[in-house]
């Protein structure tokens, strides 16, 4: 019976949210971290232990591992050299394969990416594979989840366009024609637990999506409408869309943009039509506008202490 799952990358967006939902589910966590600073949003929630350790360390993975029942690997980055992707990507997946293998701890539910491909444009999609296949190799009772991008009140996506169309007169975007099929992360987070409560769902693949498909021109528009500062979307040609995102990760700080986002924009992120979706984990796919509409206020921000779900749209 399972009874206390070892989380990686439960301090991010999508990890706040699955401890959250493991802890209505009675289902106790340990969220490693190497700072516990990090992790006040989850350190409040009863059935969530905190503890400082380094996930990449396979000692520290192999000493964590006894007790548990389960591990939900929910790592990544969206940003960084070939070197970054693959340390995290593939590198990561490696070393808890061997630490599981070693600890017997076989069941794992792992967060890959909607568009993952061994051939995929960008070095994001395909370390991305490289990770599921390196997983799906080690013998380990595992399910991957692809979801396509997803929002909620902290995320990095509707929140960034409204951000920006508050202080630019227009929205210069390459990709506008890309489509996306965005998936709350409140639905992400409760397919991970289904998903580790189901044993038929062992070595399935499911795409998270939404049940709406928006271009990414339209999902900056609607960013700027609910947030009160749309404004005209200029559709950048591919060479000008790469200059745009090389000068952006010349800049300071984490990229806006990077060129290895828009090689990702290269191919529609919406589902395949052959992997089972949400609905095979008898979850209905919650609508874009209502919970975007509760987050986005007039300056672009969101309140990280919104509880979306529950305040605006009511219970399931």
């Amino acid at each position: 019976m399972m009874q206390k799952v070892l989380v990686l990358g439960g301090t991010g967006f999508v990890g706040r949210h699955v401890c959250e939902q493991l802890n209505r589910a009675g289902l106790r966590a340990t969220v490693p971290t190497r700072r516990s600073a990090h992790a006040q949003a989850v350190q409040m929630l009863p059935l969530v232990d905190v503890v400082e350790a380094d996930v990449h360390d396979e000692a520290t993975l192999r000493r964590l591992l006894p007790g548990h029942d389960a591990v939900v690997n929910l790592v990544a980055i969206l940003h960084g050299s070939e070197r970054a992707f693959q340390r995290v990507h593939v590198q990561l997946p490696q070393t808890l394969a061997r630490a599981m293998q070693a600890s017997g701890v076989r069941r794992l539910v792992h967060l890959s990416a909607l568009g993952a491909q061994a051939t995929g444009p960008s070095l994001y999609q395909r370390s991305k594979a490289q990770g599921e296949a390196v997983l799906a190799a080690a013998g380990l009772d595992l399910t991957v989840l692809r979801p396509s991008v997803i929002f909620g009140a902290e995320d990095r996506f509707l929140n960034l366009f409204a951000r920006l169309q508050a202080t630019l007169p227009l929205m210069p975007l390459a990709g506008a024609r890309t489509r996306f099929q965005p998936v709350w992360v409140g639905d992400v987070a409760q397919a991970v637990v289904r998903c580790l409560q189901r044993p038929d769902t062992v070595c399935q693949t499911f795409e998270g999506v939404g049940e709406q498909t928006f271009t990414l021109a339209e999902l900056v528009q609607l960013a700027g409408r609910l947030s009160g500062h749309e404004r005209p979307v200029l559709s950048l040609p591919v060479a000008l869309g790469y200059f745009q995102a090389l000068f952006m990760e010349l800049l300071p700080g984490a990229p806006l943009m990077s060129t290895d986002n828009l090689r990702s924009l290269e191919v529609d992120n919406v589902a395949s039509g052959t992997l089972p979706t949400l609905h095979a984990l008898h979850i209905q796919p919650s609508a874009l506008e209502p919970i975007a509409a509760a987050y986005l206020d007039s300056a672009g921000r969101a309140d990280p202490l919104l509880r979306i779900r529950e305040r605006y749209v009511g219970p399931r």
